[in-house]
């Protein structure tokens, strides 16, 4: 059952329930004095829930022009309520508490804050399955549901679709050739029959969403899922640690840390070897063809046995290690694809995720899941892609900068030096006045 918001320890300090509701009823967007004074309310009540070292930064945030935005992008605010969450979970838990009273706000700045604590909140509540006691995680599950609830009251039933394209038939980027290549120029050409119209095609990306009270064992993939898509939604404004937090939640569930995630980072590392070694004489290809037999006998033996079946299984980690359906992978692939190629995130972004996707990767491939091993393998292509590009890039770079100040050096060698001694100019010749 979600904790009342009325129970909460800083229920003094928001408005009511029914008065919120009310507000957003006549008013869903409240003006710019009200987002303020609701931030600052907020901002106070987590300070007062926060250790006395912490609550000094977070009640700062409150003087800010845009208190919610403050608090969405401070590493203190995030890290003191990131230490309450380890150590709660409960349903009398006041930070579980204060994020489900704040997903319920009218203010987007506000919900954005208490939806970027959603990768740690999924990541703690997976790892403590099953619970020591029935009220044990009803805190997080509070706050799961309330995302839930948000997400289906937006989409209002129908289904998230995505329209796949059709080549055949003409758009901007493209004119297909209906008619054949093989063309006469002194004989005009009939005007091309144009094909029938295609149907679409439709794929569903997500379902239409029922109404849940409770997270149940069935459901929780789902909910779970649906929450990463509100997430996913709203990830280019999300603060960096929760991104690092998203990227080793994943990781964590894959739990599949064995030599298997690096394996198409040593095919590369083997063409580019190969590629370096050049042509060798045909008297050597044999002893080579026996050495490069045994060394793949020998990764098989590593990764699985001689047949190719991998026996890696003892190498993971078996208490964050989760079922990872569908409904629960597909969103948190585009959450790791966010990670790993937007161009604004910094480098412990991009590097969590790259190591995230390797790991669901051999995941994927120990539990023979196509879509996953295609989605996986598809970013750990780009990823090295974009690497390697970046690389090209900084190379290019610095020769640039080397070649500009040898070419300034050259230049300064090649002036002619001026002397003290050796006037530059033909000086006239002396005239003496003698007197007569």
């Amino acid at each position: 059952m979600p904790p009342s918001p009325s129970s909460t320890g800083a229920g003094a300090a928001s408005p009511s329930p029914c008065a919120s509701a009310s507000a957003s009823a006549s008013d869903p967007t409240p003006s710019w004095w009200e987002s303020v004074s609701q931030a600052r309310s907020r901002i106070q009540a987590l300070s007062s829930i926060l250790p006395p070292a912490a609550s000094h930064d977070v009640a700062a945030l409150a003087d800010s022009d845009r208190p919610a935005r403050a608090l969405l992008r401070s590493p203190a605010a995030y890290a003191a309520l990131s230490d309450a969450l380890r150590a709660g979970g409960g349903a009398d838990d006041p930070a579980c508490h204060w994020l489900y009273d704040t997903l319920l706000s009218a203010d987007p700045d506000l919900r954005l804050a208490a939806l970027a604590f959603l990768p740690l909140l999924a990541a703690l509540y997976l790892r403590r399955l099953p619970p020591e006691l029935p009220s044990s995680l009803s805190g997080f599950e509070a706050v799961l549901l309330a995302v839930y609830s948000s997400e289906a009251k937006n989409r209002q039933g129908k289904p998230v679709l995505v329209q796949v394209p059709d080549l055949s038939v003409p758009s901007l980027y493209h004119t297909p050739a209906y008619s054949p290549s093989s063309k006469s120029p002194r004989r005009p050409q009939p005007p091309p029959i144009p094909p029938p119209q295609a149907t679409p095609v439709v794929g569903v990306l997500s379902p239409p969403l029922e109404p849940q009270a409770a997270v149940k064992s069935t459901k929780r993939a789902g909910i779970i899922g649906v929450a990463f898509e509100a997430y996913y939604s709203k990830i280019s404004q999300m603060p960096a640690a929760s991104k690092v937090d998203a990227c080793n939640a994943v990781a964590a569930w894959a739990g599949q840390y064995c030599k298997c995630r690096f394996e198409l980072d040593d095919k590369e590392l083997e063409e580019e070897e190969g590629e370096s070694l050049g042509s060798v004489s045909p008297m050597s290809s044999e002893a080579d063809n026996g050495k490069e037999l045994e060394e793949e006998l020998a990764r098989m033996r590593m990764n699985g046995d001689s047949s190719g079946r991998r026996n890696c299984h003892e190498e993971y980690d078996k208490e964050a290690r989760v079922p990872l359906p569908w409904e629960l992978l597909q969103p948190v692939m585009r959450v790791l694809g966010h990670c790993l190629l937007a161009p604004l995130n910094p480098v412990e972004v991009r590097d969590a995720a790259a190591d995230a996707v390797r790991v669901v990767y051999a995941r994927a491939c120990h539990d023979l899941v196509p879509q996953a091993i295609l989605a996986s393998r598809s970013l750990i292509e780009l990823d090295k892609s974009a690497r390697k590009a970046a690389k090209a890039a900084e190379a290019a770079a610095s020769g640039a900068i080397v070649a500009a100040g040898t070419a300034g050096s050259t230049a300064s060698s090649s002036r002619p030096s001026s002397k003290p001694n050796t006037p530059s100019k033909q000086r006239k010749p002396d005239t003496l006045l003698v007197s007569k």
